[in-house]
């Protein structure tokens, strides 16, 4: 396995394992919906698949992926700006 494959299968297997703990944490009310924690590891974690799904060639997990980011990454921007406009007031 060359360099850049063990790089493709650790970007997915963290990809996995980020989505799946944030799942857990969600599920065992350790984060919510609304914590950057939380988008922050769906982002990453999507990051991971997209990069290993394409890699593959697996296209439809690729852009189910690249969806899941860009779903997450709008979350984390609402969030930082529903939090600098709460402490912007004070």
């Amino acid at each position: 396995m060359t360099p850049v494959e063990i790089a493709v299968e650790i970007a997915g297997w963290i990809g996995a394992l980020l989505i799946l703990f944030a799942y857990l944490f969600l599920s065992a009310g350790r984060l919510t919906g609304q914590s950057l924690a939380y988008q922050a590891m769906n982002v990453v974690g999507a990051a991971g698949f997209v990069i290993n799904g394409w890699w593959h060639g697996a296209l439809p997990s690729a852009s189910l992926n690249v969806l899941w980011l860009l779903i997450g990454a709008v979350a984390s921007w609402r969030i930082m700006k529903k939090r600098g406009s709460s402490t912007s007031a004070m």
